[in-house]
């Protein structure tokens, strides 16, 4: 915790140094970093955000959600449904660029169609496009089946290792984020575009930077209507963390931890000015609950979007430390929040969360 404060006041002092030597030169003369009053008043005009990091409980990646075979329009309106049944109204949803590569055309209207359902639910979602988690070599096709007892055991990295320091990529990476901003730039059905999940994981550090400069100079050259950000996850990577700050119209951030240590992290961060989103919280067995983390998050206007709606394929009712190779239930789920059938797992957590939410 000690080291989280000081790496947090590290990034505050030297802010105002980096963010003209980082963000204004890779922007260069294409659209601008938010103000803080325009970032302010986006915010404000919005109902207190809350939703979940979606996937389909019958895919086991983001492949497997998008892919032409393999998307479920049927099962995304039931399981948008039972999100609209506990007041969210934002998803976010995980893109992939191998499956713009087999059929550009065919995986935007598939993002339309999602995008149909979405607002039949009164859900603005935030697409996420690169990722640095898990699984380093993601191929199309048929994806591999879970493994038992194993925490997003088929996950897939985009755009994977060795993809994101390979050069000769990089031209058909920035195709596909120009032309998905550039299609939906001014689709009022989307929230905001999160424009890498956990720069560095996996090892990679800051030899991510390069590709992360260039995604955020990417979609500043679309200048799309709707707030572009990258999340903070891990305070030790101090040179991504400060470009995350000074190049974010909104600030999110991804935290685990139980309420007390998660409240300070939200105080330092307020320092900037800036909306702040948690986009990943809520662990049960790190005692990152829905009773104790939720309320506070509401309290100081935090929007609030935990890891996982319905439980299913991606197995992260198993937490990561654990793995139960004979596919028993764990004695408490990590994530999720709805079975299968749609039945809560905890029905004082669901009545919680519509409760905070108005309902």
């Amino acid at each position: 915790m000690k080291y989280i404060f000081s790496s947090l006041l590290f990034i505050f002092t030297a802010i105002t140094v980096f963010s003209q030597t980082i963000s204004y030169k890779i922007i260069d003369n294409h659209g601008k970093v938010w103000t803080t009053e325009k970032a302010n008043e986006w915010y404000k005009r919005r109902k207190w955000l809350t939703g979940a990091n979606y996937i389909p409980a019958n895919a086991v990646n983001q492949l497997e959600m998008w892919q032409a075979d393999t998307f479920d329009p049927i099962t995304i309106d039931k399981e948008l449904g039972w999100a609209q049944s506990i007041g969210f109204n934002t998803l976010r949803v995980f893109l992939h660029s191998i499956v713009y590569k087999q059929d550009a055309q065919g995986f935007k209207n598939r993002i339309h169609r999602f995008l149909q359902i979405a607002d039949k639910h009164h859900i603005q979602p935030l697409f996420v496009f690169f990722d640095d988690c898990w699984n380093r070599d993601p191929q199309p096709g048929k994806q591999p089946e879970p493994k038992p007892g194993m925490h997003n055991s088929g996950w897939m990295q985009d755009p994977g290792d060795p993809g994101y320091k390979d050069s000769a990529r990089i031209a058909e990476l920035e195709m596909y984020v120009r032309d998905i901003l550039f299609s939906f730039a001014h689709d009022k059905r989307i929230l905001m575009w999160d424009l890498y999940n956990e720069p560095g994981n996996q090892g990679k550090n800051d030899a991510v930077l390069p590709l992360l400069q260039k995604v955020f100079y990417w979609a500043r050259a679309v200048n799309p209507d709707q707030p572009v950000t990258a999340g903070l996850w891990s305070w030790r990577l101090e040179t991504i963390n400060r470009f995350l700050i000074a190049n974010s119209d909104i600030i999110t951030y991804h935290n685990y931890e139980e309420p007390q240590a998660h409240q300070k992290v939200i105080q330092i961060l307020q320092s900037f000015g800036r909306p702040l989103i948690c986009t990943e919280y809520m662990a049960r067995t790190h005692n990152s609950r829905f009773n104790n983390v939720l309320p506070m998050l509401k309290k100081e206007n935090t929007g609030a979007i935990n890891w996982g709606l319905v439980a299913g394929k991606t197995n992260t009712i198993y937490s990561w430390e654990e793995k139960l190779s004979d596919g028993r239930l764990p004695a408490e789920w990590f994530h999720d929040i709805f079975k299968k059938d749609g039945t809560p797992y905890r029905q004082d957590e669901v009545d919680l969360i519509k409760q905070l939410n108005g309902l």
